[in-house]
């Protein structure tokens, strides 16, 4: 492995892989992903977990994959056919492709992972008056704000003009269905930077952290009126749903919602059919962050894409943004809660959040 680095790097590592049916088990000799021109390697530090990190291996068995996507580590390696600003020892964090049938070992549940550096953010540390923000928190952004970047800003999308660095002259309400998940509360915090007008959904023990996200409307999910509720704040004439739940309860919630001259529909999970059909003035897109590598994902259905280079491009538009408002401190992250200190812990905290248990907070081991 050629490479610009200071350390040794061994062949093999511990990691958290797919066994022959899908399930999430530890390896201690798996392969220490080999460099390839246009990446990196980094040494984790931290991880988070999603729910797509026990979901994809249950629905799509891929034996010896790396599970995980969400990172914080060190920039240990560069090939030297890799044209990039970071250098070795730079402190970032993102999103891998965990579970990848088309690149086995690109997970983040691992001691290594292989990055490709234009995915990658940096992460504040701090120094004269700058951001410090600690690994532990870094770790939870990475497919939340990949996610967004298709929810919110892909033409597939909401296909909203307004952004953090151009906000909205008019604006705007924007439903987010699931405002307390990861995803929902950075998807809150992007939408008001952009001067849009956000009412989130979820429990009300939530709705102090939705409404520090800056939600402007937090409503019970549950209560009989929540429909009229946010029909109420958009005036009836809302445009504009993201539903970071995705089963068929919110999805039908969130569809009836849509005023009637209809709208954009974005879910992160697949819904029936025929509800996404039952209102033809509705556009509805399954949003999936890892599309946003441009690369072919060999899954069946709507998670499966094809090789998609103007996914880069938009990501390419949209991760300095992000990045600016990380350097600023304008963007908080998910609160966590730590679940351990060895990657063997992952495997507990994917029970716990398997379990249904875990609420407005997201599950993190430090390495």
């Amino acid at each position: 492995m050629a490479v610009d680095s200071p350390l040794v790097i061994p062949l093999t590592q511990t990691a958290i892989v797919q066994d022959e049916n899908g399930a999430p088990k530890l390896d201690q000799k798996a392969a220490v992903p080999r460099l390839e021109p246009g990446t990196v390697l980094v040494k984790t530090t931290a991880v988070a977990l999603n729910p797509a990190d026990y979901k994809m291996g249950a629905a799509f068995p891929t034996p010896g994959a790396v599970v995980g996507m969400d990172y914080a580590g060190v920039v240990v390696a560069v090939h030297p056919e890799t044209v990039t600003s970071l250098g070795v020892g730079e402190a970032v964090c993102g999103m891998v492709h965990g579970s990848n049938p088309t690149s086995p070992d690109d997970g983040a549940f691992a001691e290594y992972i292989r990055v490709r550096p234009e995915m990658a953010l940096r992460v504040p540390q701090g120094g004269e008056g700058r951001v410090h923000l600690p690994m532990e928190q870094a770790a939870t952004l990475g497919v939340g704000l990949m996610t967004n970047i298709m929810a919110l800003w892909d033409s597939s999308g909401l296909s909203l003009l307004a952004n953090p660095k151009e906000p909205a002259a008019k604006p705007l309400p924007v439903l987010v269905y699931g405002g307390s998940t990861a995803t929902g509360t950075l998807a809150t915090q992007l939408l008001r930077l952009s001067g849009l007008r956000p009412v989130t959904t979820c429990s009300p023990r939530n709705f102090d952290l939705v409404r520090t996200r800056g939600a402007m409307e937090a409503l019970d999910y549950v209560n009989p009126t929540v429909v009229d509720d946010v029909r109420a704040f958009a005036g009836g004439k809302l445009k504009h749903v993201l539903d970071c739940i995705g089963d068929s309860s919110s999805a039908a919630l969130c569809y009836a919602t849509i005023g009637r001259t209809g709208g954009h529909y974005v879910t992160l999970e697949q819904v029936s059919d025929e509800l996404l059909k039952s209102r033809l003035a509705v556009r509805a897109k399954v949003a999936l962050g890892y599309e946003l590598f441009g690369r072919k994902v060999a899954l069946p259905g709507v998670y499966g894409c094809p090789a998609q280079p103007e996914k880069s491009a938009l990501a390419a538009r949209y991760l300095p943004i992000l990045q600016d408002l990380l350097d600023r401190g304008a963007l908080r992250t998910h609160p966590t809660q730590l679940v351990g200190g060895e990657l063997s812990d992952v495997l507990e905290g994917l029970k716990l959040l398997k379990s249904g248990s875990v609420s407005g907070q997201k599950l993190v081991v430090v390495l």
